[in-house]
């Protein structure tokens, strides 16, 4: 799974295991070592969610820590996802001091 954080967006690439793993755990995760020691570590993750109520729960959203992203999707936009001819999923997420943050997830078959 590759990462690409640019300006105000925040996109993610599934390959064809990425997303096998995704289909059957709901979830699938990468590590990268930045720095010596556990706290130069840099996780994220895809992470498939139950669905809820609200609609805004029902989008795209992020979890954040220090450390740690993950990028979180709704049981229905997952599964509607990984259907064939389905290739990505965008949505918007309003952060501090009026600021909006682009998420994408996208299938990546060349890598």
């Amino acid at each position: 799974m590759k990462l690409r954080l640019e300006d105000d967006s925040l996109r993610l690439r599934l390959s064809t295991e990425d997303l096998a793993q995704f289909a059957q755990t709901g979830r699938v995760a990468v590590t990268v070592p930045l720095a010596p020691g556990p706290t130069g570590r840099l996780s994220y993750a895809l992470q498939q969610t139950p669905d809820s109520s609200t609609a805004a729960e029902q989008a795209l959203r992020v979890a954040y820590t220090p450390g740690a992203l993950e990028v979180l999707v709704p049981a229905a936009l997952a599964q509607g996802w990984l259907q064939p001819g389905e290739v990505g999923l965008e949505g918007r997420l309003d952060v501090a001091d009026g600021q909006t943050l682009r998420i994408i997830v996208e299938k990546d078959f060349k890598g």
